[in-house]
């Protein structure tokens, strides 16, 4: 039987000879073809408008678009100050675009400088969600940064279980809080850990 590696498939697609993208043929309804190709003419999009790319070569992966790195400081920056006068749906907004500005880095920029960037933003944003009882998408924002960073980001641990105490989930809260703790004490997280357990004594 033949191996995998041996088997040709012709695959449905055809290239737009105005946009030079390339798309399934109309007779193709493979989802996975789909999302492939969607991943391929981005790149090329990517490829072709990056100024520092020449002659369709990408830079190397140490290189980092400084522009786009301003911009998301700076818009953090405007953030943490909209935060401060506890405008906080400005603050979301704020940090919503630095998120989105970060997350369409070239994929050629170094990925720790991505999650870098993205584990404060999405700790940021959980706080000001925080700011205005949205806890929910709070709780999906500190998600993200914890698992973007666990060792050294306490305070998205201790957001993470604000929101689960004031959703009324207190033995998530408690194992949010104790999984924190995993990676060093913090004095704040230890304070609240021990107000969810005398919540849960009284309910026992």
């Amino acid at each position: 039987m033949a191996q995998s590696t041996d088997v040709f498939v012709v695959v449905p697609i055809e290239m737009d000879p105005t946009t030079k993208a390339i798309q399934a043929l109309p007779s193709s309804n493979d989802p996975l073809l789909a999302r492939e190709l969607e991943a391929l003419n981005n790149l090329h999009r990517t490829l072709k408008s990056v100024p520092e790319i020449t002659n369709g070569i990408p830079p190397p992966p140490t290189s980092v678009g400084p522009k786009r790195s301003a911009l998301i400081e700076r818009m953090r920056q405007t953030g943490n100050s909209a935060f401060k006068k506890k405008n906080y749906s400005e603050a979301v907004d704020l940090y919503t675009h630095a998120i989105t500005m970060a997350l369409t880095r070239p994929p050629w920029e170094p990925s720790a400088l991505l999650r870098d960037e993205l584990h404060q933003l999405y700790a940021n944003r959980a706080q000001a969600h925080i700011g205005i009882n949205n806890w929910p998408e709070a709780l999906a924002d500190v998600n993200a940064s914890i698992d973007l960073k666990r060792v050294g980001n306490p305070k998205a641990h201790w957001r993470k279980g604000k929101c689960l105490k004031e959703m009324g989930r207190h033995e998530e809260a408690k194992e949010a809080l104790e999984f924190g703790l995993e990676f060093g004490n913090d004095t704040e997280l230890a304070h609240m850990l021990k107000e969810v357990n005398e919540t849960l004594s009284k309910r026992q």
